[in-house]
């Protein structure tokens, strides 16, 4: 059977970044707007206080410096603390499809495709913009491929599931080139008004081509050796909007349970051995040694997480070069952020370099892949 390969992949950054210092500001601003609103109910006990963030307290708890978005102006106000996006008419591309669009292009030129030689696209992401029709769908139109799409979502973990999904299609003959896009606009689901939570996210979307390797004509290939994925149930790390929202009683109220929620601690304690004892298990399946290891492009959602899911894989504290890290400049962009690092850092590897791209994240899920540079 012919080898399945990356072939290429791409990033589009949005043009806009927030500094931890622009964020703390407008929290800050906001906090202050709330509990002077408040005092009184303050005062009387009723209600706490909103206590301040800080650049420190933010660094510490993720690693995080600095996060790209789709507009910062909303999500800096401290009267509207979203990003402020113009709704679009059902003629024009939407957002996602219009990021989509610049991530394979990249992609595409890395893999020195034309948009003509793709025949399957998955878009893969965390929310989509609407239910249907599938971004996916427009997508394929607005590049003019033949073939078929489709949308799908498994929180972070969905660019990782998109690979296991497009190389068992390859193996198959249902597709003989797949694209697979993650057009992250983590900013609208995050609650930039909730301390433990309002630093987290960022914007992004990544691309990647996957292939036979007798037909890949890129200089950059990685071979898919193995794929596994996992998935346990876990109210830990949930988001409650959906269609169903305006059937509830006063469901379209302005309610938190409708944004990002985590319980932190938790995901923590319960992920780590979770996605450690998978990587270790499938190196196992495959009779590679963690020692064999070059890389770890690691889900980039907590730098302390990553830590210790390196130690518990490599058995010793994992070098910079071992496990790179982009939480300091993009933060959490759900399922693109193990693409991003992978896209970013392994040019320098040589043939017959073995590394892991791995996500995880609500369900909770966790998407292994083991690759070797060609």
């Amino acid at each position: 059977m012919a080898k399945i390969v990356i072939s290429g992949s791409g990033v589009f950054t949005p043009s806009e970044a927030i500094s931890n210092k622009e964020l703390v500001k407008s929290f800050n601003q906001y906090a202050d707007l709330q509990n002077e609103k408040y005092a009184k109910e303050i005062a009387s006990g009723e209600r706490e206080p909103i206590t301040h963030s800080s650049e420190e307290f933010i660094f510490k708890a993720s690693g995080i410096k600095n996060r790209y978005v789709m507009n910062k102006s909303g999500v800096l106000d401290p009267k509207i603390m979203h990003p402020i996006l113009e709704k679009r008419s059902d003629d024009e591309l939407s957002i996602q499809a219009e990021m989509s669009l610049k991530a394979a292009k990249i992609a595409l030129e890395q893999a020195k495709l034309q948009s003509a030689d793709i025949d399957s696209i998955i878009v893969a992401c965390s929310n989509f913009e609407r239910a249907y029709p599938a971004i996916s769908i427009e997508v394929q139109q607005a590049l003019g491929i033949n073939g078929f799409a489709f949308d799908m979502n498994v929180a972070c973990s969905s660019a990782t599931f998109a690979i296991q999904v497009a190389n068992d299609m390859i193996k198959s003959g249902s597709a003989r080139r797949v694209l697979i896009i993650s057009p992250e606009i983590c900013s609208a689901h995050v609650e930039w008004r909730d301390r433990d939570c309002h630093f987290i996210f960022g914007d992004v979307c990544t691309a990647l081509v996957l292939e036979e390797e007798n037909s890949a004509k890129s200089s950059e290939q990685f071979e898919i050796i193995s794929t596994k994925c996992l998935t346990s149930f876990s109210n830990n790390i949930r988001n409650n909007s959906g269609f169903l929202r305006r059937t509830y009683r006063n469901g379209m109220d302005d309610q938190r349970d409708m944004q990002f929620m985590q319980n932190g601690r938790k995901v923590f304690k319960e992920v780590v051995p979770m996605v450690a004892k998978l990587i270790l298990q499938h190196l196992s399946e495959n009779n590679i040694s963690a020692n064999n290891l070059s890389r770890l492009w690691l889900h980039q959602a907590n730098k302390s997480m990553n830590d210790m899911i390196g130690r518990k894989v490599l058995g010793q504290e994992p070098k910079a070069d071992q496990q790179p890290n982009i939480l300091q400049e993009y933060a959490n962009t759900s399922s693109a952020g193990s693409i991003i690092t992978f896209s970013q850092y392994s040019d320098d590897l040589i043939s017959g370099d073995i590394g892991i791209i791995c996500s995880f994240g609500a369900g909770y899920s966790a998407g292994n892949v083991i690759v070797q540079k060609i």
